[in-house]
């Protein structure tokens, strides 16, 4: 039988390891510890049996309460969507007028129509709808297809250049590099740069009035205030979809490029779509 190894100080047995001189003394547990460990143990059989917890091959076992977060989720999602019913009825019969005019379906619509749009639309026009290099600014007050609120609203259900609806909004830009040489470009540029700032060269502009006049006016108008009934965006303020040097027009004008952005009627519905357009319109740059 091995002897037991006690402290001299504490009179406690050790376990037998030492470091540098130092021996562990075998105390036990306090009992209060051991109890509270013992009943975490218990608390975790009955839990296990109680919820779903242990992984089986293609699920999971269900517990004997039948309880699921997923099942939770979708039962507050029920309630919710029950007590919208009555909103989303009326905005699915109103006009996108009258619901703006309407402050309790206004309110709604506008929290419904943000949250769809951080679903849906912040890919392109960012979490702020502030818009990047070729995706509009949503915020400002520049619109190519109008700024109203049923224009905002048909240009979400049926899109721009969207194959797949023959509503969708459809105009694009001559290539003038097929008509125009290289001088003819520079100068048309320098003139639609001239609208917003001075040009780099007044003389080179001054030689483009002319081309743009017979070329380019028929849809940006001869101020360059353009024409939203055509798509063809006002070329007299500051705001620039591709880039406003005159490098950046001369692009432009010999190999424009055209956005194309998809119809949201049949995906999401009238609905959703109402309320995306209502929380475009409230951003403050509609007109």
């Amino acid at each position: 039988m091995t002897e037991k190894n006690i402290d001299e100080l504490s009179g406690v047995e050790t376990t037998g390891h030492e470091w540098d001189g130092i021996k562990e003394l075998n105390n036990p547990m306090p009992r209060w510890w051991v109890w509270t460990f013992y009943a975490t143990i218990v608390w975790a059989l009955g839990y296990t049996i109680a919820f779903p917890a242990w992984p089986l091959i293609s699920s999971a076992t269900q517990g004997v309460m039948g309880w699921s977060s997923r099942g939770e989720l979708a039962a507050t999602m029920n309630q919710v969507a029950e007590g919208q019913a009555d909103l989303r009825a009326a905005i699915a019969e109103k006009s996108l007028s009258e619901i703006i005019a309407d402050e309790n379906l206004y309110r709604f619509a506008r929290s419904a129509g943000d949250a769809a749009f951080k679903i849906n639309c912040v890919q392109c026009h960012g979490s702020g709808a502030q818009g990047s290099p070729g995706y509009p600014n949503l915020n400002d007050d520049d619109w190519i297809w109008g700024g109203d609120i049923e224009s905002i609203g048909h240009t979400i259900a049926h899109g721009i250049r969207f194959a797949g609806d023959e509503e969708t909004h459809f105009s694009e830009m001559p290539p003038f590099g097929d008509m125009f040489d290289a001088q003819e470009i520079r100068q048309v540029a320098a003139y639609v740069a001239s609208f917003t700032r001075e040009p780099s060269n007044p003389a080179l502009a001054e030689a483009g009035k002319q081309s743009y006049l017979d070329n380019c006016a028929a849809c940006h108008a001869d101020n360059g205030t353009g024409d939203p009934s055509m798509g063809a965006p006002n070329l007299a303020d500051a705001i620039w979809l591709y880039g406003s040097t005159e490098a950046d027009i001369a692009a432009q004008i010999r190999r424009p490029k055209h956005g194309v952005m998809p119809a949201w009627q049949e995906r999401l519905g009238d609905v959703t779509v109402k309320q995306l357009a209502v929380y475009v319109y409230s951003l403050g740059g509609a007109q």
